[in-house]
């Protein structure tokens, strides 16, 4: 069987069997059976889902990330898990770099690190703190671009995705009769005051930022009641890290004077932080040069810069030392990242492939 016909079989396994954060369990099962088929050596964890596989023999290591993880959304009227961010076909382009190499004579470690959890945004942690970055030099992620940032037959060297951080509130007020407004601090109210806020949130325009409310509930059946309480989530991204902390504190003002404006008690806390990318320029040379082997000079591109956000750069905030960059891959997805219908030309796949085989035999 063809490298290729093996990669579109990797990707039709793991799209028609997808598993969400931390429960890749059946996913984790299918890669270790992949990796005893082949004859490569692999190991995983007790606690956590996820699989490390190491070919090559030296002191050197060098390594590749895959993502394995769905989504958990609404597909044509019902909540199921869903690849549509794409880690289904960035598991079997790292596969499929791996059937390109094994066979190979390698005079260093290839490791190649299958990562749950990327969409919590706490996988890579776990990754780190289980030894996946041990002795590694230089590392490599893999992704899929919308249209909008890359056509199908172009890649690019590296991503510089932003920062993200989520925000869980709570807002704590007195409920009323509907005739009695006066008698209530009414929660809603202060809802609208949060959303008017997050919209005057200034910065540079020369680098992107935004804030939105990603989750609001208030009331119950009663339509006669004003509710005190409620809760709301904000979504923060920002294209560094330094904006990042200056956009969390400008939040976090403006939520404690809306609480004294309004007279109710606001409690929030942070979660599921994820860092801006930190491009290690030699690595994005190298990646470079591998994707013109691979493509040519005219399918290479500029690295993309995104806003999205990927737990990938906490390998290189916890290991400065590490030369990393995330490749991107064009394939003409659309709709979008993340929209339930999500679709790609699998040709991509091949592509991605020899291009990360290619970047990690260079290394």
């Amino acid at each position: 069987m063809n490298h290729q016909k093996r990669i579109q079989e990797f990707f039709d396994h793991f799209h028609t069997h997808p598993e969400v954060s931390w429960q890749e369990v059946e996913t984790t099962k299918k890669l270790a059976s992949i990796m005893s088929e082949m004859g490569i050596a692999y190991h995983t964890f007790d606690d956590v889902t996820g699989l490390i596989a190491e070919i090559g023999e030296g002191t050197e290591v060098v390594a590749i990330r895959a993502d394995m993880d769905a989504l958990w959304q609404e597909v044509d009227g019902k909540f199921q898990a869903n690849h549509s961010c794409g880690h289904d076909a960035n598991m079997a382009m790292v596969l499929g770099a791996l059937l390109y190499l094994k066979d190979e004579a390698l005079s260093k470690r290839i490791r190649f690190i299958f990562q749950p959890a990327e969409e919590k945004g706490n996988g890579a942690l776990a990754m780190i703190e289980r030894g996946a970055a041990k002795d590694v030099t230089h590392l490599y992620g893999v992704h899929l671009r919308p249209i909008e940032e890359m056509p199908f037959g172009k890649v690019a060297p590296a991503i510089y995705h932003g920062s993200a951080i989520f925000l869980q509130g709570k807002i704590t007020g007195v409920d009323a009769h509907g005739a009695r407004p006066q008698q209530g601090k009414n929660a809603i109210d202060a809802i609208a005051a949060i959303h008017q806020f997050i919209k005057s949130i200034y910065f540079s325009p020369f680098e992107s930022y935004s804030v939105k409310l990603t989750n609001i509930q208030a009331g119950g059946d009663s339509l006669n009641i004003i509710p005190g309480s409620a809760t709301f989530a904000l979504d923060l991204r920002s294209q560094s890290n330094h904006l990042m902390k200056e956009l969390q504190q400008r939040v976090e003002e403006g939520l404690d004077s809306i609480q004294k404006l309004y007279g109710v008690a606001i409690s929030w806390e942070w979660c599921d932080f994820t860092p801006a990318a930190e491009v290690s320029e030699e690595a994005l040379a190298i990646a470079d040069s591998a994707i013109r082997s691979v493509i040519g000079d005219a399918a290479t591109v500029p690295a993309v810069i995104t806003t999205g956000a990927d737990d990938f750069h906490f390998y290189t905030i916890e290991k400065p030392e590490l030369k990393a960059a995330m490749i991107g891959v064009g394939a003409d997805l659309s709709p979008g990242l993340h929209h339930p219908d999500m679709a790609f030309n699998h040709a991509a796949l091949g592509i991605g492939a020899r291009v990360l085989a290619a970047t990690l035999k260079a290394t």
